[in-house]
């Protein structure tokens, strides 16, 4: 069975893109089928790429996010895909608001995946410009996320 994931953060030009390329890399390695994609649930970057200093960042790291455009969350997603993860509770709590009222993806936290994590939330490098941080927790908790798969 291919798994179907979006990851989901509030523009779609940080952390759900990098977790995006972050899992297709590490999937693509362990020779594991997924279907990927990454969303915003705000609509202030449709159409744009990742930020530039989060693909600075990630490409020091080996992921390429040069290719990614962001887009909004839409209602058909709940059906297209199997897991959308969040990448903290504010978005958690809006796409549960879209959510349809049964049936659907699942919804999860990205952190849900490295309980030893001690937070909920990736936090915002858009504002942190913590960078690296974000891409550290972002490679753990897809660790965990491929393997529960």
């Amino acid at each position: 069975m291919t798994h179907r994931i979006l990851f989901v953060c509030l523009g779609n030009i940080c952390r759900s893109p990098t977790a995006e390329a972050v899992v297709r890399a590490k999937a693509e390695a362990l020779g594991q089928p997924l279907v990927l994609d990454s969303a915003g649930t705000g609509n202030w970057h449709v159409g744009k790429p990742p930020y530039g200093p989060m693909q600075d960042a990630a490409r020091a790291r080996g992921y390429d996010l040069s290719d990614l455009r962001a887009r909004q969350v839409s209602f058909e997603d709940f059906g297209r895909f199997d897991l959308i993860v969040a990448m903290d509770a504010q978005n958690l709590d809006d796409l549960s608001g879209l959510a349809p009222a049964e049936g659907g993806a699942q919804l999860r936290l990205m952190t849900d995946f490295v309980p030893s994590a001690n937070t909920t939330d990736v936090p915002d490098p858009y504002f942190t410009r913590d960078f690296d941080g974000a891409l550290d927790l972002i490679e753990r908790c897809a660790d965990g996320l491929l393997r529960q798969l």
